[in-house]
């Protein structure tokens, strides 16, 4: 089931192009799932149809209470950013054997085609990163890796982006910095276009990733590229904070982001997050 967020409410895609608008007194989809869950969407009575390209989409979660931003979790980016400190002269830092968790603002979500500012305390190297987000439909604590899949409500796209010069500085020691608030900045996380439900998908999905940056192809790879599954990134992050119903995790980036080749975002850029299975969410970059 593809479910969207829209300004006139919940929409299942029952049709390819085609949204059913739902009679639900929900907002969002992370509004349904912190209430009565996914089944209450299949078996919505429909109000109308929609044509897709006609709707105005919101984020499928609209305010999560978490969002969780996993590090190098693709072999593929891995390798890149080692190489980048080892050109630093840091050549002590390792790919942690555990996921690489970081907990960011649930305020910085926005949906398709909503704008991604530029802040003026950190505007010159602001970056893209596209990656599968999953959303948790029920609570986990301390779950499995075998348990973990049930916990999924479904998947959707997010661009992580990141103040690269707040995000290095505090990499590399510097007190005053913070990767959260690095990432955590207003427009910094667009999240959509829709909510694909789990029962789309196998536990561990093989599914192209593409980004692309005023139509140039900046990443591409799959997700089969992981180092660290879905599942064991829930059981990962549920050892050391229960998820909610409506937290999104960000699994992670692939080889290709800006920060490797100076080509940071700039006022005009248009960012467009590809997910085979999924769809595209395209952002435009403005300034302040």
């Amino acid at each position: 089931m593809r479910l969207y967020s829209t300004d006139d409410g919940l929409a299942r895609e029952d049709r390819a192009g085609v949204l059913t608008l739902l009679d639900l007194p929900y907002a969002d989809v992370g509004a349904l799932l912190r209430g009565p869950g996914l089944d209450a969407a299949r078996t919505a009575m429909t109000l109308r149809e929609q044509a897709l390209d006609q709707a105005v989409l919101r984020p499928p979660v609209a305010r999560p209470g978490k969002v969780l931003i996993i590090g190098l979790n693709y072999a593929s980016h891995a390798a890149e950013a080692l190489e980048m400190f080892a050109a630093l002269g840091k050549t002590d830092i390792t790919v942690p054997n555990e996921p690489n968790m970081q907990v960011t603002a649930g305020s910085a979500v926005v949906g398709p085609g909503d704008p991604i500012v530029l802040p003026e305390v950190a505007a010159e190297q602001v970056d893209y990163e596209g990656e599968v987000a999953l959303v948790i439909g029920t609570p986990a604590r301390g779950v499995s890796v075998d348990e973990a899949w049930r916990h999924v409500a479904g998947l959707t796209i997010v661009n992580d982006a990141s103040a690269r010069d707040i995000q290095l500085r505090a990499m590399t020691g510097d007190p005053s910095a913070s990767i959260g608030v690095a990432k955590s900045f207003d427009t910094f996380k667009p999240l959509g276009p829709c909510l694909v439900t789990a029962d789309e998908f196998t536990e561990t999905p093989d599914l192209a990733l593409r980004t692309r940056v005023n139509g140039e192809l900046r990443q591409d790879d799959r997700t089969s590229g992981f180092i660290h599954s879905i599942p064991e990134l829930i059981a990962h992050v549920s050892r050391y904070q229960t998820l909610e119903p409506g937290d999104v995790i960000c699994t992670g980036t692939p080889r290709g982001a800006g920060v490797f080749s100076g080509r940071y975002l700039r006022a005009g850029d248009v960012v467009e997050v590809e997910v085979e299975g999924i769809g595209v969410l395209a952002n435009r970059v403005v300034c302040a």
